[in-house]
């Protein structure tokens, strides 16, 4: 009975949790502050408890909120429980349960948006700041925070020279923005005060081999489904996090 309830106990802070996610994905890409909870299409302000105990339906147009929600509520009350279960060496259950929502909002946001917000990047370096000393101690988290930056800042300043070079030669516009995102850049840096040096370049080079994994299978499926956009690009930012998750969770 007690493990019973230990059990609903962890899955309450999980539904909490992800509550907290899907709010703060729908919240901040379009205001970039907290806000009341509103619907996705009719921007009508809804009730909180409403959000939280009913998340599915606006009760003005009725929209549905999809599957994100849904997926978010199952990964972070499932994600709850195997952490408690088997708690991360490094991290521990408190901050295993902290990143794992912490990135997967960066996904989320990322996935949808194409966006890692600055606000986003700055809370997640003021806590990957104490959680890489507490793992690393100072130097080599701080090596970590500024390799990541340096080398993901290199890649953004590469990336905007190869489309004004190409824009050029085709003689057509291009916006900076095409290229690598600087949010990326910033994440890169978070990421690196939590793997500290030389963590760091494992991380990047496991999002490198991600995203190219990805790449070619999308690259696959549109060729045969005859659909191939030269232009498509992928948003980078989930790669690094996941890239992240696994050697903080899996090490």
């Amino acid at each position: 009975m007690r493990e019973m309830i230990t059990y609903l106990f962890i899955g309450l802070l999980g539904w909490v949790s992800s509550t907290a996610l899907n709010y703060l994905a729908d919240t901040l890409p379009q205001h970039r502050r907290l806000t009341q909870p509103f619907c996705r299409r009719c921007q009508n302000k809804l009730s909180s408890l409403r959000y939280i105990l009913l998340p599915g339906r606006c009760p003005t147009c009725g929209y549905r909120y999809g599957l994100r929600t849904w997926l978010v509520h199952i990964t972070l009350i499932v994600s709850f429980v195997s952490i408690w279960l088997n708690e991360p060496a490094r991290l521990g259950i408190i901050g295993g349960w902290f990143w794992l929502t912490y990135f997967l909002l960066v996904i989320v946001i990322d996935i949808e948006h194409h966006l890692i917000l600055h606000t986003v990047s700055a809370v997640g370096a003021g806590f990957a700041i104490l959680t890489g000393v507490w793992i690393h101690g100072w130097q080599s988290t701080l090596a970590g925070g500024v390799a990541g930056f340096l080398i993901m800042l290199a890649f953004y300043l590469l990336g905007i020279a190869y489309a004004r070079w190409s824009a050029r030669r085709h003689g057509a516009p291009v916006a900076e923005g095409e290229a690598l995102g600087f949010g990326d850049v910033n994440l890169s840096g978070v990421i690196g005060l939590l793997l500290g040096w030389p963590g760091i370049i494992a991380g990047l080079m496991a999002a490198i081999l991600l995203a190219g994994a990805v790449g070619l299978l999308a690259f696959a499926i549109a060729l045969l489904r005859r659909r191939y956009d030269p232009n498509l690009a992928l948003p980078y930012g989930p790669f690094l996090a996941i890239a992240a998750i696994l050697l903080l969770y899996l090490r």
